[in-house]
């Protein structure tokens, strides 16, 4: 259970290393140096070339890997207007919505009832002055369209070795959001402090998580890794409060809460099936993205 917590902390400081860059190099750019150099980490580490690959998995893999770096490019577009906690409980929402929709249960009705009224707290209505910044939010859910058509295009290529397919994988988004970071920032991604700080964001938020992510899925049971790793929005909300100086109001505080509520849920009365946590434990906004080959 610790290296669960770890892995999610992990994941929140590295995103919240990552939001500093946002001054140098903007949103863009700071994916193109999360995204690269976690591609890079995981090349090292796992050597892909080693393994053959199928014709037919080279496509699965192509749509994984573009769909992985979409929903990060869009995820730290989401965080240049609203807080980190309240963009990873709105990303939230796409395996939430992939777990419900292969489920037939009917106590997964209040899971998505919880959802629901999580993310309407969450969305720019009613009172102007609690709103939140409307693009950020269409940001957010965009970020979670792409997080259920990565655990959706995942399951295709689950047969293959997780290392192998997230090396590859990652190298696909690195290359899909590359050429964003380069239009944006231009030069400014060669100074070598930006490289540095691109490079520790890279090994805290991927490297780490996937690592200690490995060694839970070993130990604990799904249900349990996906109940855990439903912490992930309130560990981001506190580690913006603390790091990042984000302060929520109560509404958004209690919108995380339900959402977390019906990702636990989900996690809880899964038979069968993977908790939309543990079919991707991608890392918020490029998760971690340690994929176990379980379907939802």
């Amino acid at each position: 259970m610790l290296a669960v917590l770890g892995s999610v902390t992990a994941l929140g400081l590295g995103t919240s290393l990552a939001k500093q860059l946002f001054p140098v190099v903007g949103a863009l750019g700071t994916t193109a140096l999360r995204v690269g150099f976690s591609a890079l980490l995981l090349l090292l580490v796992w050597r892909p070339w080693r393994w053959a690959l199928a014709p037919a998995d080279r496509m699965s893999l192509l749509r994984y890997g573009v769909a992985l770096g979409l929903m990060n490019l869009l995820f730290y577009m989401s965080l240049r207007t609203i807080p980190f906690g309240v963009a990873v409980a709105i990303e939230f929402s796409g395996p939430l919505a992939v777990a419900l929709y292969a489920s037939r249960k009917p106590v997964d009705f209040v899971w998505l009832a919880l959802a629901i009224a999580g993310l309407g707290l969450l969305l720019p209505l009613g009172d102007p002055v609690q709103a939140l910044d409307v693009t950020g939010v269409l940001y957010a859910l965009a970020a979670a369209a792409f997080w259920a058509a990565y655990i959706v295009f995942g399951k295709r290529v689950g047969h293959l070795h997780a290392g192998h397919a997230v090396a590859l994988g990652l190298s696909v988004a690195a290359m899909t959001v590359l050429p964003f970071g380069i239009w944006h920032a231009g030069a400014a991604l060669l100074e070598p402090h930006t490289l540095l700080m691109g490079l520790v964001a890279a090994a805290v938020s991927s490297a780490i998580p996937i690592s200690l992510e490995m060694v839970a899925l070993k130990r604990l049971p799904q249900g349990v890794f996906g109940i855990m790793t439903s912490m992930e929005p309130a560990v981001a909300a506190v580690l913006g409060w603390v790091l990042l100086h984000e302060q929520l109001l109560p509404a958004q505080w209690l919108a995380i809460v339900c959402i977390m509520g019906a990702a636990v849920g989900s996690a809880a009365t899964a038979r069968g099936a993977t908790s939309p946590a543990v079919a991707e434990c991608a890392s918020v906004g490029g998760q971690s993205a340690v994929t176990t080959g379980e379907g939802d």
